[in-house]
């Protein structure tokens, strides 16, 4: 182990280094400011690497009827008015300048014959405004961010574990980490620090993250600093996660299968969607074919092994290849599986922290001075159902806005003050981890909080496992006194995990309280011991450690968007609703 600690000095540091991170510092470079982004996994590999369908913006590309009130009107309604229709503003308004950023970036969208900007419907959008890049469009975009990152000279140190947001008096001054692969600690100073590390969906058994991204690590760093979480409870489950082998058990397989012509049908035989929702059948929105799917594998009528089967063989194999090559290729190299003769054995899946770190809208600032949230760690955009393609909108837009923000903060400072305190808190954390030699295995404990969250806070919750929940999360607190950590030749994994186990048990503990708060069903959020919704709870859950689960009042919605919602009805023929 390398124990000479490096000690960086920058303007804004950015943890994260997935879509949202990288805009955020690309903003900050162009501006000529001093950036320094630092990732714990390698920066073609983040999560935004993996979002398959598409990047919504109004651009009228298809259907010149569209405008962003229209598409801020679509995300509210969708949202189940929980959506904080500023942000909902900003997003539709900034979203044709997130497009064409990413053009300037060199993102090769999918074009029609005369070179527009090919736009598909997605998701309960009321006109075509999603642009894609075949099923691959977060790759190509993290693509171009990290290209334009390294024509900026953008420092990344995408092997940098952060640990803990250094703050006094209520300000933020930087962060304390370690490299993953020899442990060299690091201390860096920092006038404004911004949150980019994903969400919490990664602290359930069945998931679209990978094994160690998503753990809540945003929510933690916040919390610790003095910010609050918002929304914890109102997570997306996604309907099409796959079953094995184990290591990959909820990796998603694309909405767009079901958007082109997918079918859906019980161990039974019989496609179940029509008792669900026979006007849009599998073309309904994610959260109630993700409820139907819950329904059938509770009641007895899913497979042997807990799922539905989405089948897809029955379309011209040129479609499977042109259409869904992404779930084509995933399926044959987990399963050998060959989708164009064979149905897909999927479950529900958790898939997208819809909450996250509490934001003013405008600047994505948090009650922590010079601390920002942005992307999966904030909140305030999509309410109780994320509208699809809206999260890669949401990086572009106010990873742009959040990197402006952040260089007028610093450029406004008189002076940086330090804390000799919190940075030897911070050492201390790091070194009483690693001389732990307890019993106690951190992945049996990671195991555990997803256990907990599987049985008690999946799909469909109620009060009585809401609380045993909470009772097993406190058992599994009092195990982590005893754990060991035991870094190797191979690096500091380890001491990652450990961290990763604190996160997941502030966002476990988050999750569970606010959700038994929301003593209702909506959206995402179902409630079988409260099955309607409940015009009381169209509030925001706001949550910290310090004060509980308080109640917030939700902005009024703006009359031109409030019109919209109220006079739009529209077909759904043809349409993924999502």
């Amino acid at each position: 182990m390398n124990t000479t600690e490096r000690r960086i000095s920058t303007t804004v540091l950015v943890i994260g280094t997935g879509g949202s991170g990288l805009r955020a510092a690309i903003e900050l470079a162009e501006q000529g400011v001093d950036v320094l982004a630092l990732g714990k996994r390698p920066r073609m590999d983040t999560h935004t690497s993996l979002a398959a369908g598409g990047i919504n913006a109004a651009l009228g590309t298809m259907d010149a009827e569209d405008s962003w009130q229209q598409h801020a009107a679509d995300t509210i309604k969708e949202s189940y008015f929980l959506a904080n229709p500023h942000t909902a503003e900003i997003v539709a308004k900034g979203a044709a300048q997130g497009i064409a950023d990413l053009e300037r970036y060199g993102t090769a969208f999918a074009r029609e014959d005369d070179g527009r900007i090919s736009q598909r419907f997605f998701g309960a959008h009321t006109y075509r405004r999603t642009a894609f890049a075949g099923d691959y469009t977060g790759l190509e975009i993290q693509r171009s961010l990290v290209n334009r990152a390294t024509q900026l000279d953008i420092p990344i140190l995408d092997s940098v574990y952060a640990t803990r947001i250094l703050t006094r008096d209520g300000a933020v001054f930087g962060a304390y980490g370690f490299d993953l692969t020899d442990g060299t600690p690091y201390l860096i100073h920092a006038d404004a620090v911004i949150l980019a590390a994903g969400g919490h969906n990664r602290i359930w058994r069945r998931t679209s993250s990978r094994r160690d991204e998503n753990t809540g690590d945003s929510f933690r760093l916040a919390v610790e600093a003095g910010a609050r979480l918002r929304d914890p409870e109102l997570v997306q489950f996604h309907p099409s996660g796959i079953l094995e082998p184990e290591n990959a058990a909820g990796t998603l397989i694309s909405e767009a299968a079901r958007g082109e012509g997918g079918i859906l049908r019980n161990a039974l035989g019989e496609r179940f969607m029509q008792n669900y929702d026979p006007e849009r059948m599998e073309l309904s929105t994610r959260d109630r074919v993700a409820l139907a799917a819950y329904t059938e594998i509770k009641e007895g009528r899913g497979t042997e092994k807990g799922g539905v089967w989405l089948d897809v063989s029955h379309l011209p194999r040129e479609t499977i290849m042109t259409r869904l090559p992404r779930v084509y290729q995933t399926m044959l190299e987990l399963q050998m599986l060959d989708i164009t003769a064979e149905p897909i054995e999927i479950a529900p899946t958790a898939h997208y922290s819809m909450g996250g770190v509490w934001v003013r809208p405008e600047d994505h600032s948090t009650e922590v001075d010079g601390l920002y949230a942005i992307g999966e760690a904030s909140s305030g955009l999509h309410g109780a159902n994320r509208l699809g393609g809206n999260s890669l909108i949401e990086l572009l837009v106010f990873g742009r806005i959040v990197g402006q923000a952040a260089a007028a903060y610093s450029a406004g400072l008189e002076a940086q003050n330090r804390s000799h305190d919190a940075e030897a808190e911070a050492r201390a954390e790091v070194a009483d981890l690693l001389a732990a030699d307890g019993h106690e295995n951190v992945r049996a404990l990671q195991r555990a909080v997803r256990n907990t969250m599987t049985e008690h806070a999946g799909v469909v919750r109620d009060e009585q496992g809401l609380t045993a929940g909470l009772r097993e999360l406190d058992e599994i607190e009092v195990r982590t006194k005893e754990v060991g950590i035991h870094p190797d030749i191979a690096g500091f994994q380890d001491l990652a995990h450990a961290f990763d186990l604190k996160a997941s048990l502030i966002a476990a503990r988050a999750t569970l309280e606010a959700a038994r708060e929301r003593r209702e069903t909506r959206g995402c959020h179902n409630r079988s011991d409260y099955p309607d919704l409940d015009p009381a709870l169209q509030v925001n859950l706001v949550w910290s450690p310090r004060t509980g689960v308080v109640r917030e009042a939700i902005p009024e919605v703006p009359d031109e968007l409030a019109t919209l919602i109220q006079t739009q009805e529209v077909s759904t023929e043809g349409k993924l609703v999502e």
